[in-house]
């Protein structure tokens, strides 16, 4: 669903005591800070509200989205995360630098997140141009940092019903 369609803010009820055991590892790209910052600060503030402290929510800074993936690693490595959470934007050129781009940081995140077995968030715009980039950090259609915020939890309390549950078939 795009997000013409959704406001990237409006979330469904997330039923959760509070989140004030878990750990969480946000990653910045600092290109286009502009939009990535306001990403931050939107998802500091969900993850506030759902009961994080703020002891528990660990930031870095990465110089582009291109890094995040790293950023995301080291930062696992080092600290007591369950989920780390990758915010960038990156906007479309004159040229397919952004394709080459997204898809690297896409396939990163999601073999950081399938290898460690922890929910790395892709909260990475995709825009345009500067306008949709925006409109979606806070815009017209609400600010994905709350949705990455969100993705984490829902993400941390199934992999903690999934655990409870026991081993599956070939995976240990």
């Amino acid at each position: 669903m795009s997000s013409e369609d959704k406001n990237l803010s409006d979330v469904t009820a997330i039923n959760i005591e509070n989140m004030n055991d878990y750990s969480f590892g946000i990653i910045v790209s600092e290109w286009n800070e502009e939009i990535t910052y306001a990403l931050r600060d939107a998802c500091i503030e969900t993850l506030k509200e759902n009961g994080a402290y703020e002891e528990n929510i660990h930031i870095t800074y990465v110089p582009g989205s291109f890094e995040l993936p790293l950023g995301a690693r080291i930062m696992m490595s080092r600290e007591k995360i369950h989920a780390a959470i990758c915010l960038g934007c990156v906007i479309k050129g004159e040229t397919d630098h952004d394709k080459y781009i997204n898809h690297a940081v896409a396939q990163g995140i999601m073999h950081l997140s399938l290898t460690s077995s922890k929910p790395v968030v892709f909260g990475v715009l995709t825009p345009n141009n500067k306008q949709q980039a925006l409109d979606r950090a806070g815009g017209k259609y609400g600010n994905k940092g709350v949705e990455a915020a969100n993705t984490a939890i829902k993400m941390i309390i199934a992999a903690e019903k999934m655990n409870k549950i026991g081993r599956g078939i070939g995976f240990s």
